[in-house]
């Protein structure tokens, strides 16, 4: 099913944004689609590097915003290559950016106002994410109401990840026909692998959701 609204999905080139940008595809159609993506001082670059070839194989639009000043006010082990990558003792995974989310829906409304667009798309996810708060449906709903008060627009942010795991959202993968494109050309490893570590938290929650999709689709 097509729709004559667009849509602008907030796309990093992993799993979880592709797979909503996919999603997106169906339900609007190419046309009416667009991406946009961030860098903000990201650890390594394949992230931006995906993205933008995914965005060129499915034929839509992507604009890459530099949101690395983002930088000189913060420290996180996304953005330093030297850091390990480990859990504080507060129970936050120190890959978490401060602010990062909310820069990004700001931003994106700012960009789809000036598009004609209403709908915002973000993977964010509350059951399998690793700690976040700003993944929170909490936090989402309130920035859809903040920014819909800033710009007197009838913005509506849309969070089809919320409440799936990863199994679910390789199922969904599947189900819009791209399990294989999802599995063979998004990046998620925190540490810039190609084709992934193994190891990192990112990696191993994406491997373990394959692995139990499969295991439950071969049933």
């Amino acid at each position: 099913m097509t729709t004559s609204e667009k849509a602008l999905v907030i796309f990093s080139g992993g799993q979880d944004s592709t797979t909503c940008l996919l999603q997106a595809i169906a339900t609007y159609g190419h046309e009416n689609v667009q991406t946009i993506s961030f860098a903000y001082g990201q650890r390594h670059a394949i992230e931006l590097e995906r993205a933008r070839w995914i965005a060129q194989d499915l034929g839509v639009k992507q604009t890459v915003l530099d949101l690395s000043l983002i930088q000189g006010i913060t420290h996180n082990a996304l953005m330093d290559n030297t850091a390990k990558i480990e859990t504080a003792d507060n129970g936050l995974p120190n890959t978490f950016v401060d602010g990062r989310n909310a820069l990004f829906l700001l931003y994106a409304a700012i960009y789809a106002k000036s598009q004609g667009i209403k709908h915002i798309i973000v993977g964010v996810c509350e059951t399998d994410f690793s700690g976040y708060p700003d993944c929170r449906d909490v936090f989402v709903k309130s920035m859809n109401v903040t920014l819909n008060l800033a710009m007197d627009y009838a913005f509506q942010i849309h969070t089809p990840l919320m409440y799936l795991s990863k199994a679910q959202t390789w199922e969904l993968a599947d189900k819009l026909g791209y399990l294989e494109y999802v599995r063979e050309h998004t990046h998620t490893c925190y540490l810039g692998v190609v084709g992934g570590c193994g190891e990192c938290p990112s990696c191993v929650l994406r491997n373990r959701g394959l692995e139990q999709y499969l295991a439950s689709k071969s049933k």
